[in-house]
């Protein structure tokens, strides 16, 4: 089983570098992205189905288990994965940065379904390091240290280089994204992986390893969970952006909003959640954290109803950032203990593109619900939606019996 050597603060380091890593490219793609889209003219439609450009992160379980399976003993079993992969995207968005799409839409959105490519399988390898690194008692906070990191990487993405855009323009815009990811690779190119890789795990074949996960008797009873668990949520947030346009928010507006408020509230509500869920317990948090979630979506159904200052938006934008970055902490906790450390990189990545495809699947259907239903009403059915999460959460939580299991398991 693989450990990394170095001391605990420089190892969660390395993680919430890793996780800043692969979200910044990507909270540009869905978050800056639909607001530059909005402002070329493209429907509401249209922008909710581009979030399809992320199909690469729903479909990841297919090559998951070539992850787990192959690498270079030398290099570890994880940096045989993640540093090419930086690299490649460094490239990627450098290449990027050197076509506008005044110059060929199509060709632009290629490129990003490619970085999507190279970033999703990056975070097979990434979270099957965390599992691998993590002991249960370790992952409610270090969840919350990851969530953060990620969460800074998607608010630096889709709000502090929106606002560059606005005098950066395109090139330097993607530069510097090309800049801040090979930086953020300097922490994986220092570390050393340690330890040994037990025989039996490497002479897995690729098949027994791809159908680890479906074989314990309550798999389908946790993907149901992880589902449902940010259905609503996302339903919601898929129109968010578009609707602060069309509200007349500028794009620095946009950027400050989702960018300074967004980024301040969410680290908060990771580091806040990841503390929380080993003190409340695994189910009571992801229960309470997803009945906050259902209250900031409705919020988001108030505003779009009553028309509401600058003050309100800011104090509802902060508590949904808030709110999510707490349940995802007790998600991914839970995601962790449900993963065979000797098959980590796939069960976990199962259950993310679980959580990717339902969510991926509420964002794409949300441009035709509020463009058929309008704000006020798309946000009330997004908060209905919302409203179930915490309901199925308690009646759909394994409990401690999966968990058992796979303590026996890791332990034979």
């Amino acid at each position: 089983m693989t450990r990394f050597s170095h001391l605990s603060w420089r190892r969660l380091g390395l993680l919430g570098s890793l996780y800043m890593c692969q979200g910044l490219p990507f909270g540009f793609f869905t978050q800056a992205l639909p607001v530059l889209l909005r402002r070329q003219g493209i429907s509401l439609e249209g922008i909710g189905l581009s979030s399809l450009l992320a199909l690469p992160w729903a479909l990841k379980f297919l090559w998951a288990p070539l992850v787990d399976r192959y690498f270079f003993p030398r290099l570890g079993r994880r940096r045989s994965w993640i540093l090419p992969l930086q690299g490649l995207t460094t490239l990627a968005l450098g290449l990027l940065a050197l076509r506008e799409p005044g110059e060929g839409l199509s060709s632009v959105l290629v490129a990003v379904l490619i970085v999507n490519l190279l970033s999703a399988t990056q975070d097979i390898a990434t979270d099957g390091l965390a599992v691998d690194v993590l002991e249960p008692g370790e992952r409610g906070w270090a969840n919350g240290i990851q969530v953060a990191g990620y969460r800074a990487g998607m608010i630096v993405g889709g709000g502090v280089l929106l606002v560059a855009f606005d005098r950066l323009g395109w090139g330097l815009t993607f530069s510097l994204m090309a800049l801040l990811v090979a930086v953020l690779s300097v922490p994986t190119l220092l570390a050393r992986e340690a330890g040994r890789v037990v025989e039996a795990e490497r002479a897995a074949s690729v098949g027994a390893i791809a159908v680890s996960f479906w074989r314990r008797p309550q798999a389908r009873q946790v993907l149901a969970l992880l589902v449902v668990y940010k259905l609503g949520d996302a339903f919601a947030v898929g129109m968010l952006r578009p609707f602060l346009s069309d509200l007349g928010l500028s794009l620095s507006d946009i950027g400050w909003l989702l960018g300074t408020v967004g980024f301040v509230a969410g680290l908060v509500g990771a580091l806040v959640g990841g503390a929380l869920v080993p003190r409340l317990g695994r189910r009571t948090a992801l229960v309470g954290f997803a009945m906050l979630q259902a209250v900031s979506v409705l919020g988001y159904a108030y505003v779009a109803r009553v028309p509401s200052g600058s003050s309100l938006l800011t104090a509802l934008c902060a508590f949904e950032h808030f709110a999510g970055g707490m349940a995802t902490a007790a998600l991914f906790t839970c995601m962790m203990d449900w993963a065979d450390r000797r098959t980590a990189a796939t069960d976990y990545t199962i259950q993310a593109s679980a959580v990717v495809i339902a969510t991926g699947v509420a964002s794409a259907a949300s441009g035709f619900s509020a463009g058929k239903l309008g704000y006020p009403l798309h946000f009330g059915l997004a908060a209905a939606m919302a409203a179930l999460s915490p309901i199925l959460a308690y009646l759909l939580y394994p409990g401690a019996r999966l968990s058992a299991e796979l303590a026996i398991e890791q332990a034979s």
